[in-house]
């Protein structure tokens, strides 16, 4: 039986595209309407054939869930990592477990836009919706990011090349682009500041002195000449309404959240002139949701810590790459993500070393180091929810296919019962044991 679906919201980027059209026959993804080519390949390969596996050997689905269980409920000190591609009824999920478990709870923000958090929480953030972007803005910038093919559909949809209420499209925009090399993003800018690696600190306190009538010492800062500099703040100020995007190009380089915060500053000072927001360019379908999730539960964005029984929050203590690094953690549960693909070498190799559940759609570079691997029905593809686009506006995601395994959500509740459960059976065993010691 053929279907059409509209209207279905593409999970792959922070962009969350919500106009897609899928062809379904069969229970099966035959085409893909409006889409890029991300969300293309994403669909169409949406059965992957994966099994559940134990030890790197096939396993029915209710053994590895039994021999995920065995592993959590015995850990110490658990890390529980990842969530920025599942829904956020899967994250709340992840938070009640790490906190029945006493357990550490990050999200992959900690290793991309996470000093972006940190600064929003030092400085402030102007923000807006895409929306208000498509049909207001007129000064874009772009600054340590690669729209034009991270997000593909981002120009057409939200930003440069959309026709919105206030402004009809790219002859009516001026773009600016901050990057230390020419991208494809770069080569369609109106003004284009190559920065030496690391120069953004620089260049951005440079930019907030011209802005403010201020001089600046020297010819040029962080790679740029005064001229550029001082054509750059020209162009910031005769916005009508400019829009300030940012990329792990600046909250990753040296300087991390101090960046991010001379950068909101800049917009800051913006708004004495003019009127401008900053959106930060989310990577994963749902990782402005893990914030969000993480801080309505535990009142923490990411690197939360469960172990005295509340929450605790400490980027550089708590965060999953320096939790590793250190050896602190004595197992781990890895929920849609990738880490052993993305952290550095030795925080990756710990994975392997201790033991490791992944639940994830696919099977991953993770999931080949882990202990224990539980596939599950990817979240707007076979199992529905909530996802969270970067501008922080959610979303509602449909179920389109029947796939054999529960989704991140099922999953996740089940390991919570079975964990209270066994917890349970540990500590009646203990009182009997101390009861037959005392004789009574």
């Amino acid at each position: 039986m053929a279907k059409v679906v509209k209207n279905v919201v593409c999970t792959f980027c922070g962009s969350l595209c919500d106009d897609l059209e899928i062809h379904i026959e069969n229970d099966n993804i035959t085409a893909v309407k409006k889409g890029c080519a991300l969300s293309r390949t994403k669909y169409l390969n949406a059965r992957e054939e994966v099994v559940p596996l134990v030890e790197g050997k096939e396993a029915s689905f209710s053994a590895a869930l039994e021999a995920a269980v065995e592993i959590l409920a015995h850990a110490r000190h658990l890390l529980v990592y990842g969530l920025s591609s599942t829904c956020s009824e899967a994250q709340a999920a992840a938070v009640a477990l790490a906190e029945t478990l006493g357990a550490s709870i990050d999200s992959t923000s900690s290793v991309c836009h996470g000093p972006g958090t940190l600064a929003k929480q030092l400085v402030g953030i102007p923000t807006c919706t895409l929306g208000e972007v498509k049909n207001r803005a007129d000064v874009l910038v772009f600054w340590g990011c690669n729209p034009v093919e991270a997000h593909p559909r981002h120009f057409a949809r939200y930003s440069v090349l959309a026709k919105g209420l206030k402004v009809g499209g790219r002859r009516e925009r001026k773009v600016v682009v901050a990057d230390v090399r020419k991208t494809a993003t770069a080569r369609g800018a109106d003004l284009f500041l190559q920065l030496e690696p690391n120069g953004d600190f620089e260049v951005l306190t440079a930019l907030r002195a011209l802005i403010n009538g201020k001089d600046i010492v020297g010819e040029g800062a962080g790679g740029l000449t005064r001229a550029q500099l001082e054509e750059c703040s020209r162009l910031l100020k005769e916005a009508s309404y400019g829009v300030f995007f940012f990329g792990m190009g600046l909250t990753m380089s040296r300087g991390t959240h101090y960046n991010v915060s001379q950068a909101l500053a800049l917009v800051r000072d913006l708004n004495k002139y003019t009127r401008y927001s900053v959106i930060p360019m989310r990577g994963h379908g749902n990782v402005a949701g893990s914030e969000n999730v993480l801080a309505w539960q535990t009142g923490y964005p990411f690197a939360v810590n469960f172990s005295r029984g509340y929450p605790r929050y400490n980027p550089g203590e708590f965060t999953a790459v320096d939790l590793l690094r250190r050896g602190d953690v004595d197992a781990a549960l890895v929920v849609a993500a990738d880490p052993a693909a993305t952290f550095p070498g030795r925080a990756a190799a710990v994975l392997g070393e201790i033991p490791t559940v992944v639940i994830d759609p696919h099977y991953s570079a993770t999931a080949k180091l882990a202990r224990v691997y539980l596939p599950s029905a990817a979240a707007g593809i076979g199992a529905a929810g909530t996802v969270y686009r970067m501008d922080m506006v959610p979303l509602p995601v449909k179920k389109l296919l029947n796939l054999p395994y529960p989704s991140d959500k099922e999953i996740l509740d089940m390991l919570r019962e079975g964990v209270k459960k066994c917890s349970g059976s540990r500590e009646a065993g203990s009182t009997t044991r101390k009861m037959a010691g005392t004789g009574k």
